[in-house]
């Protein structure tokens, strides 16, 4: 990896990490909401321990000492690397839980906590996750588990982890506050989802039409994306068919349908919405860890 590559990683993990945790100590704490992971049950912690401790034991401690089991076993899971990033990811959100002031930004406000909680938490995560590493912590546990469940995706497991974190959660601060973490944590992981998967969503056509090789050519010189061409048989009519599929880009799908109705106007044209697309001309795969 090269050297410049690896200083953008770090100062992603400390922005998103000062992002998390600026949404930990000023919306979701002040208020009691326990949207999951270990912040959340540091929140809780700090609750509880208020009784004997004046102020409750800090957030910043907690989130050390919970994360040092999780740490040894990710050690053999995942190895040197992991563990790196994400040592210093776990360090930077204590650190920044430490010298971020406790301000109520809410003022009270349960809804303002949560969206506004939301949104800072899932795009912190989403920052840390998107350079291959974690905060430490639930999002540590779902990176392992993701090892043997590779159909889901870390912000997704995550999701099911953190709800367990908020029952937790509902017998301390009651119903009411834990109703509106439900609301932060959807708010959180959609926000999550678009940082770690972007913004840019593409566009997949299927175009059945007689004019198969005039289309292709045009899409392939005048947008430049490749077509791929795919046998097919109409039931009705019996006969073969050559129907061209192609994958561009949400400013280009007009380009093509204008493309197809000059051609052939009677063309049939079937456009999705792609998620992800990668590939020359898209995205790189880049391994998550």
């Amino acid at each position: 990896m090269k050297k410049h590559s690896r200083i953008y990683d770090y100062i992603m993990i400390i922005f998103g990490t000062g992002i998390l945790a600026f949404g930990i100590a000023c919306f979701y704490d002040p208020v009691g909401l326990v949207t999951g992971g270990f912040s959340g049950l540091a929140i809780v912690i700090k609750h509880v321990t208020e009784v004997f401790i004046e102020g409750g034991i800090p957030l910043w401690l907690t989130n050390i000492a919970l994360n040092v089991p999780v740490f040894i076993l990710s050690y053999f899971l995942k190895g040197k690397k992991f563990i790196g990033k994400t040592l210093f990811g776990t360090i930077m959100l204590s650190v920044w839980l430490y010298i971020l002031p406790a301000i109520n930004m809410a003022e009270g406000d349960l809804m303002i906590a949560a969206l506004f909680g939301g949104v800072c938490a899932g795009a912190g995560i989403g920052f840390v996750i998107r350079v291959g590493a974690t905060t430490g912590g639930t999002d540590m546990v779902s990176a392992l588990v993701q090892l043997k469940m590779r159909h889901y995706s870390i912000v997704q497991i995550l999701q099911v982890i953190d709800g367990l974190v908020v029952l937790l959660g509902l017998f301390i601060f009651g119903m009411r506050p834990t109703l509106y973490a439900i609301i932060g944590i959807v708010v959180q992981t959609k926000v999550s989802d678009l940082i770690v998967e972007g913004f840019n969503y593409s566009k997949a056509a299927y175009i059945i039409t007689n004019e198969h090789e005039e289309v292709a050519k045009r899409i392939m010189t005048e947008l430049e994306r490749g077509v791929t061409g795919l046998q097919a048989t109409g039931m009705y009519t019996k006969e073969d068919k050559c129907v061209l599929y192609c994958i561009v880009t949400q400013k280009e799908i007009i380009g093509l349908k204008d493309i197809v109705n000059e051609v052939d106007p009677s063309a049939f044209v079937i456009v999705s919405d792609v998620k992800e697309v990668l590939g020359e001309g898209f995205q790189e795969y880049k391994k998550e860890f």
